[in-house]
This record gives C-alpha cells, sequence and structure tokens, in this order.
C-alpha cells in the first residue's frame, strides 16, 4: 500500500504516475491527515472492474441455484469463463 499527502500530486504527477505503473497497486492520497482519493493505473483499474463483474455474475448464478432455478451446462460455464479470461487479458494487453 502506497500513502501519499495529496500535495504530492499536484508536484509529482508523474513519480505518482510511474509508482502506480510499477507496482500495479493504487496510491491512497491524503489531506490533512485523513484520507482523500485513491489514484491507480488505468489498466489496473480495468482488470479490477472486470474481476468484479465476474463475481458479481458467479455470486448471482449462486443465487439463482440456491433458489431452485435453472442452472447452466459445463459447456456453458466453460464458454463464460473462457470470455471472462478473454476479457481480463485484452484489458491486459492495451
Amino acid at each position: 500500500m502506497h500513502i501519499k499527502p495529496s500535495a504530492a500530486i499536484r508536484k509529482n504527477y508523474n513519480e505518482i504516475s510511474e509508482l502506480c505503473k510499477k507496482s500495479g497497486e493504487p496510491v491512497y492520497l491524503t489531506k490533512n491527515g485523513e484520507g482523500d482519493l485513491v489514484v491507480m493505473d488505468i489498466e489496473a483499474f480495468a482488470r479490477r472492474e472486470s474481476m468484479l463483474r465476474l463475481r458479481e455474475n458467479l455470486v448471482a448464478s449462486e443465487e439463482s441455484r440456491l433458489s431452485g432455478k435453472g442452472g447452466y451446462s459445463i459447456d456453458e460455464v466453460s464458454d463464460m469463463m473462457k470470455a471472462a479470461i478473454r476479457e481480463v487479458l485484452d484489458g491486459e494487453r492495451k
């Protein structure tokens, strides 16, 4: 975890940008000692968003299964997982 004062973004934008890109982690900015903003590399953000969508879909599927609704075949699940993996990999290539 990287924590910087908010003034650092004005003074050291390039340094913070490079830190985000190298680490793949967000940088937390503080203002007056309190959490204020989170800055992260756009590719890391895209990967995180993709993973969140996948998790949401998995939770929805599990809720449907538990409520007795119809499920997916093994082939359908395999296709969905392949599509999700492609989406993550495409996001990393950009």
